[in-house]
């Protein structure tokens, strides 16, 4: 009994103080629930705001790349113009190439077609002489003639000074120098001589053509002097230089034919045996 009442007092005291400690838990929770709660709504509001921000941010990029992307492809279709621009430019300057080569191949072929017309005329006999009045220098020759020793003294060195620059290999001087003497004395022992030794500037020159042309005059001019089998041969020579077998052949045989017994037509006679 005793037990029992002891039991009862205290669940007594119990129930009242139960009863209290149960509200004020229940305020602070609430308090506290509803300060959580307000710290939650913020919280979204703020990620609600950092969103929005977060969506405006991705909208101005995909503007920018849309608007790179148009750039993009405003570039290449220049960049395609350019290169088809380009792929025109090449191919004109082809064409502005292959145009020029070709001119200066017909040019060339007309030249060499011309210059082979005009030797095989002089050749033949058949081509217009060179007809020169007297200048002033066979004036000059003339009155020069009258003075005797003097006239000869000029003539010999004069010549001399031509054939020592051609001896050094002065080849454009020493023509020069053998013009000015043929011009002042064409028709002297050593005329004949000075003509044959401009052609072989030309030729030392491997201006082959136009030594073929100094060498024909040699024949022209002076076919009593002792220049013309050499002149001939050189002709040949010449021409084979220059590829035309046909006419080195033509003159190298006739070398054989009019002068046998001379160096010159040793000379040919080995020459015509390397042509095929």
């Amino acid at each position: 009994m005793k037990i029992f009442s002891r039991f009862l007092l205290v669940l007594m005291l119990l129930v009242p103080f139960s009863g209290c400690a149960t509200t004020g838990d229940l305020q602070r929770v609430q308090g506290n629930l509803g300060g959580k709660i307000g710290d939650h709504d913020a919280s979204i509001s703020g990620l609600n705001e950092q969103a929005e921000a977060n969506k405006k941010a991705i909208d101005e990029l995909r503007t920018k790349q849309a608007d790179v992307n148009a750039d993009l492809t405003v570039i290449r279709e220049q960049l395609q113009q350019l290169r088809g621009d380009m792929d025109q430019l090449q191919k004109e300057a082809a064409d502005i190439r292959s145009w020029a080569a070709d001119t200066k191949e017909w040019k060339e072929k007309l030249d060499q077609t011309s210059f082979k017309v005009n030797f095989i005329e002089n050749f033949l006999g058949i081509g217009k002489k060179d007809e020169r009045p007297a200048g002033n220098a066979e004036k000059h020759h003339k009155n020069q003639v009258k003075n005797g020793v003097k006239a000869k003294t000029d003539k010999e060195s004069l010549y001399a000074a031509a054939y020592e620059l051609y001896k050094e290999g002065k080849y454009e001087k020493a023509r020069g120098e053998f013009q000015h003497f043929l011009k002042a004395y064409p028709k002297t022992e050593y005329s004949g001589n000075a003509q044959f030794w401009i052609g072989e500037c030309y030729y030392f020159e491997k201006s082959y053509e136009k030594a073929i042309l100094e060498y024909e005059k040699v024949i022209k001019n002076y076919p009593d002097g002792n220049k013309v089998p050499q002149a001939l041969l050189k002709q040949g020579l010449s021409f084979l230089e220059l590829g035309d077998k046909a006419s080195a052949r033509l003159i190298l045989q006739n070398v054989i034919k009019d002068y046998p017994n001379t160096s010159q037509a040793r000379v040919a006679r080995s020459k015509l045996l390397e042509i095929k």
